[in-house]
């Protein structure tokens, strides 16, 4: 027989540990370390990394479809991107890089052919430090692109981004959106 998921909220971390711990009785350990079993049971470091990623989240305004994503790697990833959405700086974090190499992915055209100088055209267009070749290349070695030897054939690999890249993709769309209008505008001024 299958198990159905049962949720558990508690509104307020606090109380909930001081309940646990007159249940354990003297067996009970301290209330911090019953609330840092707690954080863990729920997937975080500590109590302290669960206050982070919650004070994350409501600066992320996140929404319930993005409950896997941790918003303290989504927030660190926005970070690296400028008010248009472009990435500043190669960051130092892999797994910041990866998110960030999701949210260029994200804006390479699906199922179509390009060619390597295609490609570096489009990363330039969404990055700032000048340096597409090791884009395309990490992105490469992701999984995210695929290429033929030659250079040729850059297709982008359709796949399912994962929860931090889904918010980081979702998070940058309104600052892309905003550029696409002033160049558009630039477009119909000139």
């Amino acid at each position: 027989m299958p198990k159905t998921p049962l949720p558990l909220r508690a509104d307020d971390l606090t109380p909930f540990p001081r309940r646990l711990s007159r249940q354990l009785g003297t067996a009970s350990p301290s209330h911090l370390t019953l609330m840092n079993m707690l954080a863990r049971a729920a997937g975080y470091e500590n109590v302290q990394h669960m206050r982070a990623a919650h004070a994350a989240a409501l600066r992320l305004g996140r929404t319930a479809d993005e409950q896997l994503a941790d918003p303290r790697t989504v927030e660190r990833a926005l970070h690296q991107f400028d008010d248009a959405g472009r990435l500043r700086q190669w960051p130092s974090r892999r797994s910041v890089q990866t998110l960030a190499l999701w949210a260029l992915w994200a804006t390479l055209p699906s199922r179509r052919p390009l060619h390597e100088h295609e490609v570096s055209a489009m990363l330039c267009a969404e990055h700032l430090f000048e340096d597409p070749a090791t884009l395309r290349r990490t992105m490469i070695s992701c999984g995210l692109l695929t290429r033929r030897p030659d250079g040729s054939d850059y297709r982008r690999r359709e796949q399912e981004p994962p929860a931090e890249a889904k918010a980081l993709i979702r998070a940058l769309g309104p600052r892309r959106r905003t550029r696409s209008e002033v160049v558009a505008l630039e477009r119909t001024n000139a």
